[in-house]
């Protein structure tokens, strides 16, 4: 039991000093090859710690080896923009002047619900709110907020995602699938070409078509809806 103790307390310092060298970000902020060397080190770590007829050493040269190869790929980055897109890949631009991009979406295996809920997340309930939002490289959220910055009295809701109705909002809004692509077509547009677009509870809408950029127009709700 001792000797597990003993074990246990060298690893843990072994760890700090090692995490402690590798920078201060945090784990949301981390980059994809960092976040894999941590798992890869917490994982060496619990071996020796828990088998005692594994030698302790082994354990603290497999954490060292990781730490030097973190600080050689870091090395790498710091010199080299490709190695660093390659490695870590490159922020996306998925909102512009334009709109929501779905092509940079789909690239990084996002959904229009997803950018919703991190915009959410950043205060902001309406696709107009923000100019540009940006998907970091570490998958953290960034936006810049529109200069005109229309506030959103109720929450906009996704019904048309990439020339698909999301069906199960329809029944807030009080519209059929075929209301909604007759509105889209008075608009002089087409549902298979509606990469996004979004109703709030005063029926402004948000349409974003492909090749185009976004339009804000109105859509006349039932009486009394509200969410």
């Amino acid at each position: 039991m001792l000797i597990i103790f003993i074990r246990t307390l060298i690893t843990y310092f072994t760890l700090v000093v090692v995490i402690r060298l590798m920078g201060k970000r945090q784990i949301g902020e981390m980059q994809p090859f960092e976040f894999i060397v941590t798992l890869i080190i917490a994982d060496l770590a619990c071996v020796p710690m828990s088998d005692v007829s594994i030698p302790l050493i082994y354990g603290v040269v497999s954490i060292l080896a990781l730490f030097l190869l973190h600080q050689l790929l870091s090395l790498f980055e710091q010199k080299s923009l490709t190695v660093k897109k390659i490695i870590s890949g490159r922020p996306s631009l998925v909102i512009n002047k334009d709109g929501v991009d779905i092509t940079e979406l789909k690239k990084n295996n996002i959904g229009v619900e997803d950018l919703l809920e991190s915009m959410r997340t950043s205060g902001y309930f309406s696709l107009d709110q923000v100019d540009y939002a940006i998907f970091e490289s570490n998958g953290k959220f960034s936006a810049m907020e529109s200069g005109e910055n229309p506030s959103a009295s109720s929450l906009p809701l996704l019904i048309v995602d990439d020339g698909r109705i999301v069906k199960r909002n329809l029944r807030f809004i009080g519209k059929s699938e075929n209301e909604v692509a007759e509105f889209i077509k008075k608009q002089d547009g087409k549902l298979k070409a509606t990469e996004v677009l979004t109703v709030d509870g005063n029926g402004r809408v948000y349409m974003k078509e492909r090749n185009r950029k976004y339009r804000i127009c109105r859509i006349e709700l039932t009486e009394g809806l509200s969410w």
